[in-house]
């Protein structure tokens, strides 16, 4: 791969950025539009570009395949058990007001690990099927 140094310059500033906003988005998603789907796309675009940048051997080995299908898993298992710790807690499967004390803390604690879950899902998904597309080899 040939070097181009202000696309690297301004990967390595734009890259932290994107990862922050992401985060932003994820958090603030119980509060206003955002949430857990739009935080792992953003957050996904931000490994893609370092990829795209850096590399696909230096974006595998600082995001390897394996762990991306472990968090794939853990995504979806932190989804489904926030499911299923409400429904061991007495109420129905994701109802979220049994999670707490307070029926509106169990709410917010819910939301937040269903949309957690969402995100880290969503971020391995596609960046796994970037390196899966990314790494193929054209026949011709």
């Amino acid at each position: 791969m040939t070097r181009h140094v202000i696309l690297r310059a301004l990967a390595k500033l734009l890259i932290p950025c994107i990862m922050l906003f992401a985060l932003y988005v994820q958090f603030h998603g119980d509060y206003g539009p955002g949430g857990g789907f739009q935080a792992g796309v953003i957050f996904a675009a931000a490994i893609i570009l370092y990829a795209l940048i850096f590399g696909l051997d230096e974006a595998r080995r600082a995001f390897p395949p394996r762990a991306m299908e472990l968090c794939v898993a853990a995504g979806v298992l932190l989804y489904g058990g926030t499911g299923v710790a409400s429904m061991v807690l007495g109420a129905n499967f994701l109802d979220y007001g049994a999670l707490a004390h307070d029926p509106v803390h169990g709410q917010h604690y819910g939301i937040l690990l269903v949309e957690l879950g969402v995100g880290i899902t969503v971020t391995a998904v596609m960046v796994t099927l970037f390196f899966l597309f990314a790494g193929r080899r054209r026949v011709e």
